[in-house]
């Protein structure tokens, strides 16, 4: 239901109160990636219209592993922010339908929040605005369906990646989740069963950036409530088993002036325009901070290996699933129409992660970097020498390493702003170090459910 079409408390009661709805979720997406809510009662609904729900601002304080304050985030149990429904974003829930959700921006003193990451990505948008730029986006997730027993967990097929019987396989679950999507006016696009053992990737429709990090939101929620339907657990966990394939979350990006793509340019390089070279170069210049916020689980390091289509090095290229960067090619003209970071998984907030990226990007075209020359080859049959040379190098191979990054890196530490830097590094840091040296066994315990 969209608050286009209806808009007025009156008339949102009416409806949702038609459809036997009883509670609306306003969601937040914390500084560990954990999607919350509190929800307020239908009854109650004209007193919450404009203000939403209380929360503790410690809410943006609390790791992944546990429901704790880390103080290191400068954040205390005192004081109190307010979740604010946007309501453009209501839709009735078809997995629960007594319940609706829409996504909050969080208030603080009767202003937006410097500690809401919804907030830091408008900012972004606001700046690539400035700059004559609008930002499309989508997120290509892969999760897993697995049939969770008292003392294990077991995928719903063994089958391998396209395979038609995983297809028919999960048909049931899937089709429910494509339903479920459609009917919350997200439009899907392609399916297929994923390279590991009840692997799937559902790929949605690019909109503008802080609908495609919303949708995200959704997305997440829902398949993991339609396949709680079915009796089954779905994860977006970056890598759940050590011998099977991880899950990646690829940003796929494109920039346009008004109703142009200007990503392509048939004189560019590749096909790509001057201003996307650039806007790729500043993410490649800044990736390995950028990874404390697109892969900041200390989990997201188990899948981020060379020759595993990770995007395990700091390159680019055409149609090259190796490099950090790939630029897709178009089976006809305009060719290509967007890039894809690889270098991101499901772990990631996607306010904070998507933000983060145009202002990387835009650094990139303020400074006039220039992205070299493509790479059409995976860059880990280089030597070493060779890539010295070509001027590619490993990412960050742990949390700790992009955390550092991200501590010595000036602008995507102003961009957040000291608050919500403070936050969010000091969450991560809590993460880091209580689970640095853990098993994989260990890890998927904590965080199966999370993500």
């Amino acid at each position: 239901m969209n608050s286009k079409k209806q808009n007025q408390p009156k008339d949102i009661f009416k409806r949702l109160k038609k459809n036997g709805t009883k509670f609306v979720r306003v969601l937040f997406c914390d500084n560990a990636n954990i999607i919350r809510s509190k929800a307020f009662h239908i009854d109650v609904l004209p007193e919450h219209f404009h203000t939403g729900v209380s929360i503790t601002v410690a809410q943006q304080a609390l790791p992944v592993m546990y429901d704790a304050v880390i103080s290191e985030t400068g954040l205390t149990p005192v004081g109190e922010a307010w979740l604010v429904p946007d309501w453009s974003t209501l839709h009735t829930l078809p997995y629960t339908p007594t319940h609706a959700s829409l996504l909050g921006d969080i208030f603080k003193d009767g202003s937006p929040w410097s500690l809401c990451p919804r907030t830091f990505l408008k900012r972004a948008i606001a700046t690539a605005e400035k700059a004559g730029l609008q930002i499309k986006a989508a997120f290509e997730n892969e999760f897993y369906l697995l049939k969770s027993t008292s003392d294990s967990i077991t995928p719903t097929d063994d089958t391998v990646f396209a395979s038609t019987l995983g297809m028919n396989i999960n048909c049931a679950v899937i089709d429910d989740i494509a339903d479920a999507l459609t009917a919350q006016e997200i439009q899907v696009e392609r399916y297929y069963p994923e390279s590991g053992p009840g692997q799937q990737e559902i790929s949605i429709r690019y909109s503008d950036a802080l609908q495609a990090a919303d949708r995200q939101i959704i997305f997440r929620e829902t398949v993991r409530g339609v396949a709680l339907k079915h009796g089954l657990t779905a994860s977006f966990m970056p890598k759940i088993f050590a011998d099977q394939a991880g899950n990646g979350c690829h940003l796929h990006l494109s920039l346009w002036e008004g109703e142009q793509n200007i990503v392509p340019d048939s004189d560019g390089i590749e096909g790509v325009s001057k201003t996307a070279r650039s806007f790729i170069a500043g993410i490649l210049e800044h990736l390995p901070a950028l990874m404390a916020l697109t892969t900041p689980s200390v989990n997201s390091y188990r899948r981020i290996r060379p020759h595993f289509w990770s995007g395990a090095f700091r390159a680019w290229g055409l149609d090259n699933r190796e490099a950090a960067v790939r630029v897709p090619s178009n089976f006809a003209p305009p060719s290509p129409t967007h890039f894809e970071l690889k270098t991101v998984d499901a772990s990631a907030n996607p306010y904070l992660a998507l933000g983060s990226v145009i202002v990387a990007g835009l650094d990139g075209i303020n400074r006039g970097l220039d992205v070299g020359e493509p790479v059409a080859i995976d860059p880990g049959n280089f030597t070493p020498a060779e890539r010295e040379t070509r001027g590619i190098d490993a990412l960050p191979s742990s949390l700790g390493e992009a955390i550092a990054h991200l501590l010595n890196d000036d602008v995507l530490q102003n961009a957040l702003g000291s608050e919500l830097a403070q936050a969010f590094i000091g969450v991560r840091r809590a993460e880091w170090e209580a689970m640095k040296d853990m098993e994989i066994e260990e890890e998927v315990k904590i965080l199966l459910s999370r993500y």
